[in-house]
């Protein structure tokens, strides 16, 4: 697949862009506690906002379909949340190469349980890192390559060319290489045997011939490629969140850090560190894999609700037996119970729910609505 080129003349891109990094520099000039402090109450108005409510609604049953324990009033607060997080981290990834540098990267951020992938890191082996689109991830690769670990990160590029060409220099000076997720299938493996660990964001609807795991306790599509790149070269898979700090939160283990109580303060932290020798075994390699690294993303989610991007459409597409209108698959139930760490419970409420998502569909395919 091609990347999507503007079709704008480049002097017309040139100037757009120019702008935009002019606007970008706003932050900068009022300093990060006001913009912060702005940019928290203009995601919130922007959440209750009459055009985006179908938005919201949809984050509200995303998160009961997580939480359903929650009240209704809790749902609807992390919701907003959402959009308050992502209007602060526009307002972070605007200071990030001014703070997060060589001298300045410790006061801003603290290695929490970290040792086990780093010790693997400085092995030499392959690595895959995965984060999902919580707390900031595009900090994650950046403080790896800031402590001396060269990465190659996937993203999308952006639609103006010299501003997606400004983005990649800013990030390439701290040793971090963007690699386009149109031409990642290519170059992600030539880092690979040059030793440069690959970094993911790996939460993204992996469409209707994705991989079927188990997330919250629902089946949602993943991408095949992770998995598939970890067996191709026997790598160990590192997952990981940069998770921001509370007001008054302690820094975990307990860390020291000058900037207290204010300012950019960040966690990075591992949820699980796995290998060639925890899959070698196992009767499908690719579904374990995906399996567990989509796992290790709900545990940083539930570790942070409020640092998640519920209003993405995280289970978009369903499974064949579902689109079918099949029973369940004997054959999925099996790979289930091949998880380790799945109890004969929680496989028994992702078959309920498959159940409830393919009468859904029956019900809508018979009110004439496109599924």
């Amino acid at each position: 697949m091609a990347a999507k080129q503007s079709s704008l003349p480049l002097w017309i891109q040139s100037t757009i862009a120019g702008g935009l990094r002019s606007a970008i520099t706003l932050p900068l000039t009022v300093g990060l506690g006001p913009a912060t402090h702005f940019a928290k109450a203009a995601g919130a108005a922007f959440a209750n906002l009459p055009f985006n409510k179908r938005h919201v609604r949809r984050a509200e049953m995303n998160l009961d379909v997580a939480f359903p324990e929650w009240s209704a009033e809790r749902r609807r607060e992390v919701a907003v949340a959402s959009y308050q997080h992502l209007a602060q981290l526009g307002i972070e990834l605007a200071f990030t190469p001014r703070l997060i540098n060589h001298d300045g990267w410790s006061r801003h951020c603290t290695l929490g349980p970290v040792t086990t992938g780093f010790r693997k890191m400085l092995s030499g082996g392959p690595c895959v890192l995965v984060t999902g689109h919580c707390g900031n991830w595009e900090l994650v690769g950046y403080t790896v390559s800031m402590v001396g670990f060269p990465m190659q990160a996937v993203y999308r590029p952006l639609d103006l060319k010299p501003l997606d060409n400004w983005v990649r220099e800013s990030r390439e000076k701290r040793g971090l290489t963007l690699v386009s997720k149109f031409g990642a299938i290519r170059a992600l493996p030539e880092g690979m045997k040059r030793g440069v660990p690959a970094g993911l964001v790996a939460d993204q609807n992996g469409g209707d011939y994705g991989v079927f795991v188990p997330y919250f306790g629902r089946l949602t599509s993943t991408y095949k490629s992770i998995g598939i790149l970890a067996m191709q070269f026997n790598a160990t898979v590192l997952c990981g969140i940069a998770r921001r700090l509370e007001p008054g939160e302690e820094p975990p283990q307990g860390h020291v850090m000058s900037i207290q109580n204010g300012g950019m303060r960040y966690s990075i932290e591992m949820t699980d560190v796995f290998g060639p020798e925890d899959w070698e075994d196992q009767p499908d390699r690719l579904y374990y894999i995906t399996a567990r690294y989509r796992r290790s993303i709900e545990t940083m989610v539930r570790r942070s609700p409020k640092q998640y991007l519920w209003m993405h459409r995280i289970w978009r597409s369903r499974p064949p037996h579902e689109r079918k209108d099949k029973e369940f698959p004997a054959a999925l139930r099996a790979k289930m119970e091949g998880l380790p760490w799945m109890t004969q419970a929680e496989i028994d409420a992702v078959v309920h729910r498959s159940e409830l998502d393919r009468a859904l569909i029956r019900e809508k395919a018979d009110h004439g609505f496109r599924v």
